[in-house]
């Protein structure tokens, strides 16, 4: 670990020009004029658009190839991609654990970008072993579809979760790593970290965008070892570029040389060993638990653990200093937080699945015979991001700032909100569209015929999409910034990675749910909600239902982030 101590003197900057607290890659202090701001983050957020390339020219696109060369059932694919999209989201904790406690932001995304590359290499291996003849091969039950050579599978799923393990010390340090070249004491550089966020969303997009447009197209059309391949050079390239920028970085100096999981760990040990003891100090603490959690049953539930992490270090042998505490507290009040946007994050992970199997049985044409796959339709939401953040922070901000006399225009929690909020309409349009699809399929006949095509233009789905986008500006860019700087100062790539977690769990939620419903809505000669012919299902009944539980999480998440209380008290 660099430290103050390791600086010689006689090479040290002029103190005006040097960042409190950082150091190069040589480990003298950090001289604002030379590192850090935009001329690092640029390289980091160059590494990141490739990333997110590579992550999303297989991810987007998934469902398609479960669905066809390894032939599973359309819910047994939406239940596979949401798994593993789980598992790429939840693995980041892990990453970001290592990172914080161990080798450091920069030396895991080296790390883990070797793994992404070896991964994307075995993935397109995979798709090279697919040689088995459709006109030879066995039939299931669900889908009369051929089954792949058990190697192929095999190699196929160990690269995509390897693909998850690479993304998960990649995905929560390369953001944190690149937010830590901004100054927060500094003015100006404060108020272009949370700028960072904004276009950090918007250029990530960019390569989503060609991703989806692009290697989609590639992948159906041309083959899928080539789709998967060029993800392989884009990540390898990425690591290039993040290399190169290497001498302009800025690391953060740790000044406790302690674990930051170790030291806050021993907070919740020592106050699980004196629960008797926290009795004792109940009433100076109450007034505050109510001002986090004011509902009785609520305030029950959490009042423990808030008594426990307060035990001070004359009770405890000096084993807590109060910054521990401190720390520990404000994760804690991560927790309700977090919590409440689980139903956002079960809604989110829909537009990868059961939207591109629903464009799919559309009119995709858009010029001559040219037809684009369905899961380049996810490019919409893309595009609405790229086209909604500059609009967002040029001009909503500025107005917002003007009236609520805030910086940032309108607070993090107003900001997740929004997007929560806007995702109800995007379930709601959603519904109403596939209730139209449904109907045209009845009047032309075609119910029965599951690879008809619907004569329904593929670009009803566009609204839903388009808000889809919107709601991400708010809702996803917001927790990404909520996270990061709410967390303690060591421990800023868990706090993305936690933010991450939950769109993990909501996966795993997700593909619960679906299998929930496939069992309680099939059988008896009954279709369910997720048949194989979409023509017969009924998913207008599922997005209904996300739409309902999206009122609930909004109702949820407001009451929690009313009684919010900011880590810093600059950002009340």
């Amino acid at each position: 670990m660099i430290t103050g101590n390791d600086i010689p003197a006689a090479r040290a900057p002029l103190l005006d020009d040097v960042v409190r607290a950082s150091v190069d890659l040589n480990g003298l202090p950090a001289r604002r004029s030379k590192s850090g701001c935009w001329k690092s983050a640029s390289f980091i957020i160059g590494v990141e658009v490739a990333e997110r390339f590579a992550y999303y020219g297989i991810s987007s696109n998934m469902i398609s190839y479960l669905t066809g060369p390894l032939g599973q059932s359309t819910a047994a694919a939406a239940e596979n991609v949401n798994a593993w999209y789980g598992t790429a989201l939840l693995l980041p904790l892990l990453g970001a654990f290592i990172a914080d406690s161990f080798l450091g932001r920069y030396r895991t995304i080296i790390i883990a970008s070797l793994l992404y590359i070896l991964a994307l290499g075995f993935l397109s291996l995979s798709a090279l072993l697919h040689s088995h003849d459709s006109s030879n091969c066995k039939s299931n039950a669900y889908n009369p579809t051929c089954f792949p050579p058990l190697l192929e599978v095999i190699v196929f799923f160990f690269s995509l979760y390897l693909v998850a393990f690479a993304q998960g010390g990649h995905k929560p340090c390369v953001q944190a790593f690149g937010a830590d070249q901004f100054d927060e004491e500094d003015e100006h550089e404060s108020k272009a970290r949370s700028s960072f966020f904004n276009w950090w969303y918007f250029s990530m997009n960019g390569g989503v965008l060609v991703a989806q447009l692009v290697l989609n197209y590639i992948q159906e059309n041309v083959s899928w070892e080539l789709g998967f391949g060029i993800p392989c050079i884009a990540m390898g390239f990425a690591l290039i570029v993040f290399l190169i920028g290497s001498m302009t970085y800025r690391f953060l100096i740790n000044s406790d040389e302690r674990n930051p999981f170790v030291r806050i760990s021993r907070v919740f040990l020592e106050a699980l060993r004196n629960r008797k003891a926290a009795s004792s100090i109940v009433g100076s603490i109450e007034e505050e638990v109510h001002q986090v959690l004011p509902h009785e049953y609520a305030k029950l539930m959490f009042l423990d653990k808030a008594i426990l992490t307060t035990i001070g270090s004359e009770e405890n042998g000096n084993l807590c200093c109060m910054k521990d505490i401190g720390d520990a507290k404000a994760i804690l009040r991560l927790v309700p937080i977090w919590s409440s946007c689980l139903g956002y994050a079960i809604i989110v992970a829909q537009s990868s699945t059961l939207f591109t199997k629903q464009g799919a049985t559309m009119d995709r044409y858009i010029v001559g015979n040219f037809q684009i796959p369905s899961a380049s339709l996810q490019s919409l939401i893309s595009l609405s991001i790229i086209v909604f953040i500059p609009i967002y922070d040029r001009v909503l901000v500025p107005i917002a700032s003007s009236i609520a006399k805030n910086p940032t225009g309108i607070t993090m929690l107003q900001r997740i909100g929004m997007g929560i909020f806007l995702s109800f309409f995007s379930m709601v349009i959603a519904a109403f569209v596939e209730k139209r699809r449904l109907s045209i399929a009845i009047q032309h006949g075609l119910a029965d015929f599951p690879k008809a095509t619907i004569p329904m233009s593929v670009w009803w789905l566009a609204p839903q999409y388009l808000l889809y986008g919107i709601a991400d500006v708010f809702a996803i860019v917001g927790l990404q910034e909520f996270f990061y700087d709410q967390i303690p100062g060591e421990l800023k790539s868990i706090g993305l990675a936690l933010y991450l977690s939950i769109f993990g769990i909501g996966n795993f939620l997700s593909s619960f749910l679906i299998s929930i419903i496939e069992k309680v809505t099939s059988g008896n000669g009954r279709y369910s909600w997720f048949s194989n012919n979409l023509n017969r299902a009924h998913l207008d009944y599922f997005y209904w239902l996300l739409a309902g539980l999206s009122v609930v999480s909004v109702g949820i998440y407001v009451y929690f982030a009313k009684s919010y209380i900011y880590y810093r008290n600059d950002k009340i």
